[in-house]
């Protein structure tokens, strides 16, 4: 099975034109500078210069999305949760695209045919992703910002931007001014055609990262769904062939259990894959019944490192094959 198959298995391929045009709106913004409440909806926003999907292409399934762009680090950690119960959505897909420092986005006008600084990630069992990317610069018309996509089931996704506090953006700019050669960011929050009407829900921290030299910055995102549970009843690449459960104990140290349940005989199979998008693992479990089932997993003795990784079941049978996919978190050491 190749990468395509992957991620058509998590959902990822071809979600794009499922998605289209199904966006849940979002509550109305607060006032300018009004401190948001817990569990409130992102504000929905434009696409932008979007011209690639993602969803299609298995280059973006990874966490680094640097690739030639020069530039200032900068981790990006977004945490997703459901507004039903606020609590941290898993199991979650999430895009983000932005420009460069020096207002570039790949796939567009001039920069057609590249991919830098475009990436998707699924969320951890604490309902978080995160990035290695460069700080963006700016371009005329618009405030410095970063978009990202939360797909929460092939039906239905949310979107929207963030931004920076405007004084911390901007030492940024004068600190490294050889490599960020516009200069300040000339707009703030009042004059920009998307925050203008608020911006309290879509405002990242951004602080200094000693080890890397750079910065991190991190957002909370409320989208509909309900914890654990989501929107991943809809999801339709099972094909009601199978349920495939969260693994246990999740996080997990060294060994984990994959839960399944079949609805109709078939050949399973179990792949393993990094964050990266490689497939480090896999488990045949040939011809299974109908019924409930379990593969222990014991990823210490495969060899392998206490990390992340997506694990998604493949059933074949006379239906077709069906592929679904969920991460495992590994527990953080003390």
């Amino acid at each position: 099975m190749d990468r395509k198959d992957f991620l058509r298995g998590l959902g990822i391929a071809g979600v794009g034109s499922l998605v289209s045009g199904s966006f849940l709106k979002a509550e109305k913004k607060t006032a300018v500078g009004q401190l948001p409440p817990n569990c409130t909806l992102i504000p929905t926003e434009t696409a932008g210069p979007f011209p690639l999907d993602l969803t299609e292409n298995a280059t973006f399934f990874r966490q680094d999305v640097r690739e030639d762009r020069t530039g200032v680090q900068h981790n990006v950690k977004l945490k997703i949760i459901g507004a039903e119960n606020c609590e941290p959505m898993p199991n979650v897909r999430v895009n983000i695209w932005h420009c460069d420092k020096d207002g570039n986005y790949s796939g567009y006008q001039t920069q057609s045919g590249l991919t830098y600084l475009r990436g998707y990630q699924m969320t951890d069992v604490n309902g978080e992703v995160e990035f290695i990317t460069i700080f963006p610069g700016w371009y005329n018309g618009r405030i410095c910002h970063i978009h990202f996509q939360v797909y929460v089931s092939s039906v239905y996704a949310a979107i929207s931007q963030l931004t920076y506090p405007i004084d911390v953006k901007n030492q940024i700019y004068a600190d490294y001014a050889d490599l960020y050669t516009k200069g300040a960011d000339p707009l703030n929050f009042n004059n920009d055609n998307i925050f203008s009407d608020g911006y309290a829900f879509q405002l990242a921290t951004l602080t200094p990262n000693a080890d890397t030299g750079g910065y991190d910055s991190y957002l909370e995102v409320t989208v509909q769904g309900s914890g654990i549970t989501g929107l991943a009843g809809l999801e339709p690449e099972t094909g009601g062939q199978f349920k495939l459960g969260q693994n246990f104990p999740n996080p997990y140290s060294t060994a984990t259990t994959i839960p399944f349940r079949l609805y109709e005989p078939s050949e399973v199979q179990i792949d393993l894959w990094d964050f990266s998008g490689k497939k480090v693992a896999t488990f045949p479990q040939g011809s299974l019944l109908v019924g409930e089932h379990q593969v222990a997993l014991d990823i210490k003795n495969l060899g392998l490192a206490t990390a992340n990784y997506i694990y998604q079941l493949q059933v074949i049978n006379a239906n077709g094959t069906f592929r679904q996919g969920k991460v495992m978190s590994a527990k953080a050491s003390l």
